[in-house]
């Protein structure tokens, strides 16, 4: 069992001068032009008082995470299981990392910072020609980022078609849960339910009228 970090190094060769170097403290052009085309990332949080962490994958459309500038990223709040785990934990604990993903790229953006929670107009107004007036705004005040190699992507094969997994390899998402939590029959099928979330999804990006 590996115990300290004396032991853990012996285990593999010292990082290159450019896996040290590529690390910087501000969103250079070519970070900013990444997240423009970004559609996803991933939210990594941890709550206080030994809690545990926390992953939570948020989308919208292309750049939806909007850069403020060099140092500030903003991403709105969409709608959810309304758990509110990613954000009462940022209430906790303000450090936050973010890894933005591009369909078909296999580098990743990793970004960790301090977040806040804004919820003043001057924040959420910011997204209302693209899509409903977002609740609140988790403002990150970025403090590393760096881009990601390709290996993991590529080990996935995660973007090539063949290497797709087909949706009836497993239950629908309600059969899982109710089995779960030992509920009764499940009433809404998996196209119901995706048609659901395609009409919340819809009304989500219509223009907001304040």
């Amino acid at each position: 069992m590996i115990t300290t970090a004396e032991q853990l190094r012996a285990l593999y060769a010292a990082p290159g001068e450019r896996a040290l170097r590529k690390q910087q403290a501000r969103l250079d052009a070519h970070c900013q032009r990444f997240m423009a085309l970004s559609p996803f990332c991933v939210l990594s949080t941890g709550g206080g008082a030994g809690a545990f962490m926390d992953a939570s994958p948020r989308g919208g459309p292309p750049g939806f995470v909007q850069v403020a500038d060099a140092h500030t990223v903003l991403l709105p709040d969409a709608g959810g299981n309304n758990r509110l785990d990613t954000l009462g934990n940022l209430l906790q604990d303000p450090r936050i990392g973010l890894l933005f993903m591009i369909p078909g790229v296999d580098e990743t953006l990793r970004i960790n910072g301090r977040a806040r929670l804004r919820d003043e107009p001057a924040f959420t107004e910011r997204f209302s020609a693209e899509r409903q007036r977002p609740k609140l705004v988790i403002e990150v005040q970025v403090a590393e980022v760096y881009l990601h190699c390709a290996k993991a992507l590529m080990r996935s094969r995660l973007w090539q078609a063949g290497a797709h997994i087909e949706r009836s390899a497993l239950p629908t998402m309600n059969e899982m849960i109710h089995d779960q939590i030992h509920a009764g029959p499940v009433q809404e099928s998996q196209e119901a339910m995706v048609q659901r979330y395609a009409r919340q999804i819809a009304d989500e990006q219509a223009p907001w009228v304040g």
